[in-house]
């Protein structure tokens, strides 16, 4: 599989994500990256939320929808570069864990 795909064939567009908003994108990569994104414009409510298969769970909130898809947008070669450099499927060991701790950190620094 190559580039980012629509998750699950785009099954879970139009449901509740896990911030309370509805599901407006959801795409995968290489099933170990995956982005997220809900709305609610009753609430000015913009979620973007992304994951690294055993490795990182972060979520992002916005007011305005331009702004959280351009971070939706940004975040793909970001989290792919990341994943390049961490272990499929998370740490094997605690010294593991510990040689991504940097990478989880340098990429919440930019993504926070």
């Amino acid at each position: 599989m190559t580039g980012w795909v629509s998750f699950d064939a785009g099954s879970t567009l139009g449901w509740m994500g896990s911030q309370g908003g509805t599901i407006a994108r959801d795409e995968d990569f290489a099933g170990q990256l995956r982005l997220t994104y809900e709305v609610d414009e009753s609430r000015s409510f913009h979620a973007v939320s992304c994951s690294v298969t055993g490795w990182l769970l972060h979520h992002r909130f916005f007011d305005q929808a331009e702004q959280a898809l351009a971070a939706f947008e940004a975040m793909k070669p970001a989290l792919e570069e990341l994943r390049a450099q961490l272990r499929e499927g998370g740490p094997t060991s605690a010294e593991e864990a510990r040689r991504g701790g940097p990478l989880l950190a340098a990429f919440l620094a930019r993504f926070s």
